[in-house]
Order: structure tokens, then sequence, then C-alpha cells
């Protein structure tokens, strides 16, 4: 149905499924459903989807490799869900290019309002009113980010950048020549009540430059301090305490 968001839940638990089924159709969301990794990739070639609730332990294939298999393709905003919260678990979603992640027990509303997020932020909530006239955009050397539609382009190739790794992007160029922490980026990324492992913030740093290309240079890292976004990248800059 045209200006309605389909969301895929994979989850071999049922009622788990049905939970997450009824409060997503409370607002508004069309749903499918996936009882392995193996049907989430079938429904996923044939249909539009939106955005993915995807479960860690399924049978035929789990969810990391289901998202492994997703990230070669594209950028489909992904919400993974964990029974074990461990932080290794965690740490290989966003390494494999997770957007987001629930531990099990959830709240459903915690689920439903995350899903919005990662809607808004991948550009996938339908109905939207389309604003006319000219677009806003932000543009830096050979990268230019559209932040109405949540796109970035490098010259004139659309970079196919998960919802995360966009609002990583738009902070740093918001912060240019800042020496900004790893709990800056935290905070200012993923927000003051995300309870995740610094090294959430290196893993998208790295996924970033190699989406980045040579522009990846622009990213420096500054030793025991955090990363910085280089204004002029063709001119290598001196991090503190360099030369002491």
């Amino acid at each position: 149905m045209e200006g309605i968001s389909t969301i895929l839940i994979a989850e071999d638990d049922e009622r788990i499924g049905d939970l997450l089924e009824t409060y997503l159709k409370k607002e508004g969301y069309a749903l499918l459903r996936a009882e392995n990794g193996a049907r989430a990739l079938e429904i996923i070639e044939k249909e539009t989807v939106h955005c993915l609730i995807l479960d860690v332990m399924m049978p035929e294939k789990d969810g990391f490799e289901v998202l492994q298999e997703l990230r070669k393709k594209g950028d489909l905003p992904i919400l993974l869900l964990t029974a074990r919260g461990e932080e290794e678990d965690k740490l290989e979603g966003f390494q494999l290019g997770a957007d987001d992640y629930v531990t099990k027990p959830f709240s459903p509303k915690e689920v439903v309002a995350r899903v919005k997020v990662l809607l808004r932020r991948g550009g996938g909530e339908k109905g939207r009113e389309e604003k006319e006239g000219k677009e806003k955009k932000r543009v830096f050397h050979d990268l230019t980010l559209y932040p109405e539609r949540h796109e970035a382009y490098l010259k004139e190739e659309r970079l196919h950048l998960t919802p995360k790794e966009y609002d990583l992007l738009e902070y740093l160029l918001n912060n240019p020549n800042h020496a900004l922490s790893r709990d800056q980026l935290l905070n200012g990324v993923w927000g003051y009540d995300y309870f995740g492992d610094l090294r959430t913030v290196d893993t998208h740093i790295k996924r970033l430059r190699k989406k980045l290309g040579a522009m990846g240079e622009a990213v420096e890292t500054l030793r025991g301090v955090g990363y910085r976004l280089n204004p002029n990248p063709s001119k290598k800059q001196e991090e503190p305490g360099d030369g002491q």
C-alpha cells in the first residue's frame, strides 16, 4: 500500500513475533513475517521492505549471516534482537552493519520507537510531505549531503550508508577540525540513553572510511583522544602532542 512503511519481523519465536506485530500494526505499519533467516532473505528479494527486525538466534541462517548478506547488497535499516545480551554479540552486529539493537526481554514500545527512528533516518517513512523549491545540502569537497533525504553522494555517486553511518558523517561535517572524543561521538550520534561500548564508534568509523574511499583520509585518528575531520584533507595536520 502506497504511503505505508513495511516492516519485516524475522523471529522464530512465534509469541515474540505476534507481540511485535500487534504493536507495530497499531502504528499503521504493514507487516511481513519470517520464521528463519533463509526465509527473511527470500522475502526481501521479492517484497519491498523498509525496515528489518532481525533476531540473532534463528534456524537455517542466523541473524549475523542474514546481516552479512544484506549489507553486501544495500543499506536497509536493521534492528537486531539478541537474547544473550553479550557485549561481543552487539559488537559483531555493529561490525556487520546493524543500525541498532535491543536485548531480550524488551519493551515492545521501545522496539516501535527505535523502528520509527530508523525509518526516519533511513528515509523510509512513507507519506511524508515532499518539500518543493531548492533542497538544502551540505558540501565538503567531493562530498554532498542532503539532510532532508538523509542521503550522501561522493561526486555523483550515491553512498550506500546505513542510517547510523550517515548520522556519524553528518556529525563530523558539523564539527570540522574539532577533536571529538569517542564519548562525544557516542552521545552525539547514538544519544545519551545509549548504553553501548565505545568500540561501537571505532567500528562505524572504520566502515565509514572504507565507503568514503580516498575521502576517508579526512577522518583522522587522534591518539588517546578520538577523531577529527580535517577540513583540508590534502594537508595532514599535526596531532596534539606531535613533535613534543
